[in-house]
């Protein structure tokens, strides 16, 4: 071991993911160390975010729930909508967290960083920012870590929280990349219509999907669903501009949210990846856990829950062990990737299919019937 008495873990990520399982391997007195690549640990990509259930149901384990449901807008269910504004059908969503939590809460992205962040500090934790993992040197009682920095230490497990792009997945040698759906989105934060109070999709016109989501009292995530395109092909001095133009045609809270969209450094515009490590999440003592592992489309927003079920789930795990020097590590990971794999490929499945029923075109297809299916299933404890 690294430590003889005190467990010692190094978090690669300081996103939703990396900041979760911090504080709950903290909690547990495990010594960690959080490595996070950007020197900004507070920016956050993306300018809002869906919490369902389930992924609230891991926040409250965190410590932030309150603070979620005092910042976010516990939305009141789901409309769908024709281009004109006109609702063509609502709904309560599923309580995938329980009764006990709302369906979901809409929040502002930067602001669950902050949250999280100030978690990790109050969790005591080494935080080092700016720094990245540029090897991994393994034996059976832990892993030497060398960093940008030229430093390095030892520890008794490394986990892979570093994102859809991880660096962490090809050190370890797990060759499965993401790929693109053939779908994008463009996202970005507006002042919220007073009318709106849910989430509402409007589904035709000139995007596959033209949404909404309240974020606070006072702000909407908006997000247009289009074919993808060659991304270095526009000018990101554009962005609102292009966001503006494609928004024409939708009525009812469009024509508020339209004429908000003139800052094209608050626009974000990004390609819808599939991504599924089938294999094993783990070689010897490093562990991959969230978009590291798997990502899909946002058709089910369940893309943060997912990760943070992976977190919840591997703390749980490793929080249980007596101790580390005997403990079968390699065993407890396998089990780790046996109880989180099904669940996710479940939703990877359910969210790609729904992506490609609008990229075909098909019009009758079992929307309702899969996603009931999917939240069924996510209702149960993972």
């Amino acid at each position: 071991m690294a430590d003889s008495r005190t467990p010692s873990v190094l978090i690669i990520g300081g996103g939703t993911s990396g900041n979760a399982l911090t504080v709950l391997l903290r909690r547990a007195g495990i010594a960690v160390n959080l490595v996070e690549a950007s020197a900004d640990w507070k920016a956050a990509a993306g300018s809002g975010i869906t919490l369902q259930g389930n992924a609230l149901r891991v926040l409250r384990e965190v410590g932030v729930l309150d603070a979620i449901e005092k910042e976010g807008y516990k939305a009141e269910g789901v409309a769908i909508l024709a281009p004109d504004g006109t609702v063509l059908a609502a709904h309560e969503e599923f309580r995938t967290g329980g009764d006990d939590l709302p369906s979901h809460i809409g929040m502002q992205r930067p602001r669950l960083q902050q949250l999280l962040i100030d978690e990790v500090l109050a969790s005591g934790a080494d935080v080092r920012l700016g720094t990245r993992a540029t090897a991994l040197a393994q034996d059976g009682e832990g892993v030497d870590v060398t960093f940008t920095d030229g430093t390095s230490r030892r520890y008794d497990l490394v986990v892979g929280a570093d994102g859809l792009g991880s660096a962490t997945r090809r050190l370890i040698g797990v060759t499965e990349e993401p790929r693109p759906t053939g779908m994008g989105i463009w996202r970005a934060p507006a002042p919220r219509p007073a009318g709106v109070r849910r989430t509402e999709m409007v589904y035709g016109g000139r995007c596959f999907i033209a949404g909404y989501c309240p974020t606070s009292e006072d702000t909407v995530y908006a997000y247009l669903v289009e074919p993808a395109r060659d991304r270095a092909a526009i000018d990101p001095a554009a962005y609102a501009d292009e966001m503006r133009v494609l928004s024409e045609g939708y009525g009812g809270a469009w024509d508020e949210i339209r004429p908000a969209l003139t800052d094209p450094a608050v626009v974000n515009y990004t390609w819808f990846d599939r991504h599924l490590v089938e294999g094993p999440w783990h070689r010897g003592r490093v562990v991959l856990v969230g978009d590291a592992a798997h990502c899909c489309p946002p058709t089910l927003a369940q893309g943060a829950a997912m990760s943070l079920e992976d977190v919840l789930v591997l703390a749980e795990l490793l929080t249980g062990l007596d101790d580390w020097a005997s403990a079968p590590l390699d065993r407890i990971l396998t089990d780790y990737h046996a109880r989180r794999l099904p669940r996710v490929r479940l939703v990877v499945d359910a969210s790609v299919q729904l992506g490609q029923w609008l990229l075909d075109g098909v019009r009758d297809a079992d929307v309702p019937g899969l996603i009931q299916r999917t939240m069924t299933v996510l209702k149960e404890l993972p």
